[in-house]
């Protein structure tokens, strides 16, 4: 049981915790809303293709080669280079190829989706424009790129203090109430502190997953170059120098990446990095493996494959860290269980967008006397602002 003291800190804790994160929040939750059905909403957009079915005569021949693959996405942009290849988790013969001016980080991209039986281009999405993109940019970096990732970290950081706060607080001040009880014949105000607490307790669990999960992915981009400069900077000392392979010194990416999957049976390609890309060397094809189980195919395994010789020269372990981004990336938008568990996460997604909402409202009530309409207005210091 807390004493007055400890009761005074966590409403402390939570008032200003819960004020600083609560319109962050609120921006986040509308804008994960849609991105919660992504693949949904971009086929009814058309920003997202299945492929055709297969003739008969096309059954019949065997699937194409990356060497295609890559050939035909490179014939819509001869003049850029390809960054990134990546298979399809859902559907194997879709693959998306990215194109750019040069192998270096940048926002002027291109992608062409390529069917990956006939090598044939199926689509060119738009990219950096549209109603999903929006979203997403609101979502993850509020356009501010790395700072505005950060900013959001320590938003949900925020939302954490809040939620834990919220919960010490919460046990004191409803043991005068029925659990779930909600004052229907007291004033607007009260019916709406029993309605944010109630809400506030449902969707407990879920706000301090996604929160943390949340958190946890504003902080990939650092976690993905801390793991470069203290893993595959040793792993690739002898390369380091080098000037970026030339494409027509590279062996066969067909090669290349039979040999990753010979390196890796049993599991399948998810991403390729080319050479000298973000995520790969000068030197390398970088090829990122995952399993076959729920929780398999969300850890990745990359396997580092000369360009030249098609030879493996490494598979590192990920470390933990960058497991747990992986398995908190997937959760944050409730993609574990289908679209039953899509449909739960956006009606969680909803009741926390009406508990931050009544936060606020109670909050503009209590610092305005002359709505104070209740003794028990009281109580709100021991809400669950979330």
């Amino acid at each position: 049981m807390l004493n007055t003291r400890s009761l005074k800190i966590c409403s402390w804790l939570h008032k200003w915790s819960s004020l600083i994160c609560t319109v962050f929040m609120f921006l986040l939750c509308l804008t994960g809303l849609p991105l919660i059905f992504h693949h949904e909403i971009g086929h009814l957009l058309g920003t997202e293709v299945d492929p055709p079915a297969l003739s008969a005569a096309e059954q019949g021949r065997p699937a194409a080669s990356l060497d295609r693959i890559l050939a035909a996405a490179q014939a819509r942009h001869p003049e850029r280079v390809i960054q990134f290849a990546a298979q399809d988790e859902e559907n194997d013969r879709l693959w998306s190829v990215t194109l750019t001016p040069t192998p270096a980080p940048t926002e002027d991209y291109k992608i062409v989706t390529v069917d990956g039986h006939t090598a044939a281009v199926l689509a060119q999405p738009a990219v950096n424009e549209g109603f999903m993109y929006v979203m997403l940019r609101l979502h993850v970096d509020m356009f501010a790129g790395l700072p505005g990732k950060l900013f959001l970290g320590l938003m949900g950081l925020l939302l954490l203090v809040a939620i834990v706060s919220g919960v010490l607080l919460y046990a004191p001040f409803m043991r005068r109430l029925r659990f779930g009880e909600v004052r229907r014949g007291r004033s607007t105000r009260i019916k709406w502190l029993d309605l944010h607490n109630l809400l506030g307790i449902v969707t407990l669990v879920w706000a301090l997953v996604v929160g943390a999960t949340g958190m946890i992915n504003t902080w990939a981009d650092l976690l993905v170059k801390y793991w470069q400069y203290q893993q595959l900077t040793g792993l690739l000392a002898s390369y380091q120098g080098q000037p970026v392979v030339p494409v027509a010194d590279r062996a066969p990416a067909q090669q290349a990446l039979e040999a990753a999957l010979a390196h890796e049976p049993g599991k399948k390609l998810s991403f390729i990095a080319f050479p000298g890309t973000a995520y790969s060397s000068a030197q390398h094809l970088t090829f990122l493996m995952h399993g076959n189980t729920p929780l398999t195919s969300r850890l990745l395994q990359p396997v580092l494959v000369d360009a030249r010789t098609a030879a493996v020269t490494a598979a590192p372990e990920l470390p933990w860290y960058l497991n747990a981004l992986l398995i908190s990336q997937p959760l944050h938008f409730g993609d574990y269980g289908g679209m039953p568990m899509k449909v739960l996460w956006a009606l969680l997604d909803i009741a926390t967008l009406i508990v931050l909402g009544s936060g606020l409202y109670l909050w503009f009530k209590r610092y305005r006397p002359s709505l104070r309409t209740d003794a028990s207005i009281d109580d709100a210091q021991s809400a669950v602002v979330l």
